[in-house]
């Protein structure tokens, strides 16, 4: 798209949402092109692996079963029923 520098002054936040949107903008001077509105490539910061290394922690234990009262305040005060799936116990999920 080509515009004259009147236009770009008098609508330049429209155009910037066009450049924003991807779109490339050509002002010009009586008719001769003299600047390019562009969209800016986001800058990729590389995170490096271990970055944050010894600021994190997992518990050992912090897959265990939740607490029993716990597991109410979950459910709404009471505890779903078990039922068998193999040989493990899962619970009934509330309809």
């Amino acid at each position: 798209m080509v515009v004259n520098i009147h236009e770009a002054k008098t609508h330049l936040s429209r155009l910037l949402q066009r450049v924003a949107a991807g779109e490339e903008i050509t002002i010009a001077r009586s008719g001769v092109p003299v600047a390019r509105l562009s969209p800016i490539e986001p800058e990729k910061k590389n995170r490096p692996l271990g970055f944050a290394s010894g600021e994190v922690w997992v518990a050992d234990d912090f897959d265990a079963p939740l607490p029993d009262d716990l597991l109410k305040a979950f459910y709404g005060g009471e505890l779903p029923q078990l039922e068998p799936v193999g040989k493990k116990l899962r619970r009934r999920r509330r309809k």
